[in-house]
């Protein structure tokens, strides 16, 4: 257990043995001091922590719970960015003091929240350098977050997109057994298919010439990947970190 689980666990509402997200970087004494500013908030499934265009003035601590970034396209559709769960940090910290959401987050389980107002958090950073180094980590594992999933999409077809995506569920959720690795994060087709801009159909072809490789199997409703390196081939992995090589 990370020592944010660990201090996590001390906030009402929050799961002391709960599995942490992988961007992470505060030390002990950094997430006290975020601790001091936060206030708690309960949020149920299927409601919003905000809104794209709401005003980004709030960051949110997920101490309990999953949240899922989206993105509407002018079509209408939704494309999903992100899936965050304990340990993670949602939101904005941009240089403009007018700024706005770019995404929506959407609960998709029940939820426990540090809610954190910029201009506290403005304040504390001014007067903690090492908080300050560590926010730094965190933006920039951010932004390379990001932009490997762009790398991802836009460079291998949508075949490589989805190979890249089953390579991150199984860092993100994946529990390693002797038949290979199994995701225990149960996602529909359809989900699937919107994290990478694709559709149900497309995908649904895509798993099962993947099986019929013996790349993948399904178990109980969960995906089990039983050659990663096949995966990696496909979308020329570049071994990136577990924090960044994430869902």
């Amino acid at each position: 257990m990370t020592a944010t689980a660990r201090m996590a666990g001390h906030v009402d509402g929050a799961n002391p043995t709960a599995n942490v997200g992988s961007m992470s970087p505060w030390s002990k004494e950094s997430f006290d001091k975020l601790r001091a500013i936060m206030y708690i908030k309960q949020v149920r499934k299927d409601s919003y922590l905000f809104w794209e265009g709401d005003a980004a003035t709030r960051l949110y601590f997920v101490l309990k719970g999953q949240v899922k970034i989206v993105k509407t396209l002018d079509s209408g559709r939704a494309i999903t960015l992100h899936l965050h769960r304990e340990g993670d940090l949602i939101g904005q910290l941009d240089p403009f003091p007018d700024s706005v959401h770019a995404f929506a987050a959407k609960v998709t389980e029940d939820g426990t929240f540090g809610v954190i107002q910029r201009d506290d958090l403005e304040t504390l950073l001014w007067q903690h350098g090492d908080l300050a180094i560590e926010f730094a980590r965190w933006a920039g594992m951010t932004q390379r977050l990001t932009q490997a999933k762009l790398r991802d999409f836009m460079l291998f077809g949508k075949t490589g997109a989805l190979c890249s995506l089953l390579i991150r569920l199984g860092n993100s959720f994946g529990v390693d057994e002797e038949e290979g690795t199994i995701i225990g994060c149960k996602l529909s087709h359809a989900e699937m298919a919107d994290m990478i801009g694709s559709t149900r159909e497309s995908v649904n072809r895509t798993l099962g010439a993947l099986k019929k490789k013996g790349v993948v199997d399904f178990r109980d409703g969960c995906i089990v990947i039983r050659d990663l390196a096949y995966l990696r081939d496909v979308c020329q992995c570049e071994n990136c970190p577990k924090e960044i090589c994430r869902i």
